[in-house]
């Protein structure tokens, strides 16, 4: 794949997602607090030192960890996701409608690579934007972004190619 020819990159990390954040800091203060209430004695207070430390060490790794990457590329969006997860393909050619969306009405989503539901293809890290493609045969796709414009844009762009 020629760098020159990308049109658009993004890549989706598993930690960044603020609401995740908010959680995993909540629990972590939790345990730092029961610690303290305990008076820092016995077992039990060695375990809340040890957890909410654990927690703060994971979430920090988490957010280097790569979700998925998103490339719009010779006619083509290119989903690569981490792992054992198998490449996502999705021909330009094929698609009749791109529209900028929210991705959910909820606060917090669970991040998610190629989840069929309902007639619908799900790819998402964290943010509140998507792109929802539909194809000839009536299936869609989103994909979650943090670049909604630009990654409308470009699938646009490469269509007309």
């Amino acid at each position: 794949m020629e760098e020159s020819r990308v049109s658009f990159l993004e890549k989706q990390y598993l930690g960044r997602d603020y609401g995740r954040i908010s959680i995993r800091m909540v629990l972590a203060l939790f345990c730092f607090g029961a610690y303290y209430l305990s008076g820092s004695q016995g077992q039990n207070a060695e375990l809340f030192l040890v957890v909410g430390f654990g927690i703060l060490i994971g979430s920090v790794i988490m957010m280097f960890v790569l979700h998925y990457k998103t490339t719009v590329y010779n006619k083509s969006i290119i989903i690569n996701g981490i792992w054992t997860t198998k490449m996502v393909k999705i021909d330009l050619n094929s698609i009749v409608k791109v529209e900028a969306v929210p991705y959910s009405s909820f606060m917090i989503n669970n991040p998610v690579y190629n989840l069929h539901q309902k007639g619908t293809v799900h790819f998402y890290a964290g943010g509140k934007d998507a792109v929802r493609l539909t194809d000839r045969d009536g299936l869609r796709y989103i994909i979650g972004t943090h670049r909604q414009t630009e990654l409308e844009l470009s699938i646009k762009a490469e269509m007309k190619r």
